[in-house]
């Protein structure tokens, strides 16, 4: 069986504890599985609110932050064991994009710079003329030229074409994977669908897999393979993306697919906000499930454990007792799955 690009086995996250252990702990990510093969390429979504993990799962990947418990392994590889070299490889070969690609550029330099210093750190390119028929290649991919937009500084771009110069960039390096961190959410309507065009065609024709991150559940619908909910750092429910949007079976899955607005002048938007209570439950991995305080169906059993992920059909699980006795339960992790 060949061994899958990228495997997160039960990773886990804990922010605090202070130095002796006294402060407050927040369980930012608890237990994540997550396995991307090597072929076909596919665009996973991870979606959920504010707070519930995507973030602190993204920068887990990217090398940014350390696991609390569990591994991430790049083709057999953990991450956190690499040499050198591999390291080197891995930087690579996994590129991000951020929500903000403001904040990636220097404004003392030219937009060039991004491009001429990954040429040079990566050693890509043997002379200035191959450097730059790189990045032209690149920015003809997103739809742009060199001589339109190479000379001038961030600020004279508009946020679109400095989003798709983020993802020239990453694609120039010949990723496997690229981490795109909300990466539409600060351009307007058109420029995200042409962002998300640019991350299909990424995906069809280049063979470049995409961890994508993002709240907006519409979006993870048009692109997205496979989808992986979060509440509260824990996987509410997970599968093929269609089935999970068209048919939630977690409570909080379908209190949030529930919550978009409908394109229908006779159907009014619920505006009211219900904010949930405080995340009491989040500061210890032995707590029971999460979304207990807000959820409609909740039992007595529900503080006792962490419920485990149910298989409801092929591709499609949810953590919800709700299922419990009708379907089979999941292994919790690969470990677990070979035992």
């Amino acid at each position: 069986m060949p061994v899958p690009l990228l495997e997160i086995r039960d990773a886990t996250k804990v922010y605090g504890g202070g130095l002796f252990g006294g402060g407050r702990k927040v369980v930012a990510l608890q237990g994540f599985n997550l396995t991307i093969h090597e072929k076909p390429a596919t665009i996973t979504t991870i979606a959920g609110e504010s707070g519930s993990g995507k973030t602190t799962l993204a920068n887990l990947v990217l090398g940014f932050l350390q696991l609390t418990s569990g591994q991430i392994l790049y083709k057999g590889v953990d991450i956190a064991a690499m040499n050198a070299q591999q390291r080197f490889e891995y930087r690579r070969e996994v590129q991000a994009v951020f929500q903000d690609p403001y904040e990636v550029y220097n404004p003392f330099y030219r937009v060039k710079h991004i491009f001429e210093l990954a040429i040079s750190r990566f050693k890509l390119a043997d002379n200035k003329r191959d450097a730059r028929e790189m990045i032209e290649d690149a920015l003809r991919v997103v739809g742009m030229r060199g001589e339109e937009v190479l000379e001038k500084y961030p600020h004279q771009l508009s946020g679109g074409q400095r989003q798709r110069m983020m993802v020239a960039r990453a694609y120039m390096l010949k990723p496997r994977i690229i981490v795109a961190d909300e990466p539409v959410s600060m351009v307007d309507a058109s420029l995200r669908a042409m962002i998300l065009d640019i991350m299909l065609h990424l995906r069809n024709d280049y063979g470049i897999s995409f961890l994508y991150i993002t709240h907006d559940l519409s979006t993870a619908y048009q692109i997205g393979d496979d989808i992986y909910v979060l509440y509260q750092g824990l996987v509410a429910e997970r599968g093929d993306t269609a089935k999970v949007i068209e048919n939630p079976r977690h409570p909080y899955v379908q209190l949030l697919v529930n919550s978009i607005p409908v394109p229908d002048p006779e159907v009014k938007w619920d505006t009211n906000l219900r904010l949930p209570s405080e995340e009491e439950m989040r500061a210890s991995v032995a707590s029971g499930c999460r979304f207990y305080p807000r959820c409609p169906q909740r039992m007595d059993r529900c503080l006792k454990a962490v419920p485990p992920l149910y298989a409801i059909e092929a591709r499609h699980e949810a953590a919800c007792y709700l299922y419990e006795g009708e379907v089979a339960t999941l292994p919790k992790s690969p470990a677990a799955a070979e035992a």
